[in-house]
């Protein structure tokens, strides 16, 4: 398969500015493609693939221009459409349009169009945020964990775990009022960790790998 190149790019991209009413014109100063229509530029820059050299170009260009986009070759493959999708969140979120090229046919597909970008609040997700925020017990992790994060739901399931060590099988009930973990009978009863068996109705005890 032939390497491709950013000038493989251009002609396509050209083209898809012609059709709409531009006068274009590639590497103007510091800037890939430049298209001007009504006295306004509009920038697009070409990359082969999606790197942060080029969303740090395409960032300057909007000192210049509230049109800039970004154009690479079209994705091939679901791994590769997942990722480009990641791509186009960011692009949003940089108030950057962003465009895919077909190199088989030479053919445009325009993702999103420049505008400024206003997140819409989750508050589903910013009042999980601050509960899970107060029910941890102190500062556990470190910054960077990679995925070995102490959670709220881990030390409370630490809690059930230390009580029946000390005090063997009990109801769920009791290790809820004797340990102040109100979830501990779901707690041991999902048994994420592996760290509990139900011995009888409603009685929990540690598992044989404990």
């Amino acid at each position: 398969m032939a390497r491709i190149s950013e000038t493989d790019l251009y002609g396509p991209v050209k083209n898809w500015l012609l059709a709409e009413g531009y006068d274009v014109k590639a590497e103007v100063r510091d800037a890939d493609v430049v298209a001007v229509r009504d006295g306004q530029p509009l920038i697009v820059e070409l990359k082969t693939a999606f790197t942060l050299t080029l969303l740090h170009q395409a960032v300057t260009r909007q000192t210049v221009s509230d049109q800039v986009y970004v154009a690479v070759p079209r994705w091939k493959g679901r791994a590769a459409w997942r990722m480009f999708k990641g791509n186009i969140g960011l692009c949003k979120r940089l108030g950057l349009g962003i465009v895919s090229v077909d190199l088989t046919d030479g053919s445009v597909q325009i993702h999103h169009h420049p505008r400024p970008y206003k997140p819409r609040r989750n508050t589903a997700k910013t009042r999980k945020l601050m509960e899970e925020f107060a029910r941890r017990e102190g500062d556990p992790n470190t910054g960077g964990t990679n995925g070995q994060i102490v959670t709220a739901y881990r030390q409370d399931a630490e809690k059930c775990r230390d009580y029946l060590r000390l005090h063997g099988a009990s109801k769920g009930a009791i290790v809820a009022r004797e340990t102040g973990v109100k979830r501990a009978t779901t707690i041991m009863r999902a048994n994420h960790y592996g760290w509990f068996e139900n011995v009888a109705r409603g009685v929990y005890d540690l598992s044989s790998a404990n």
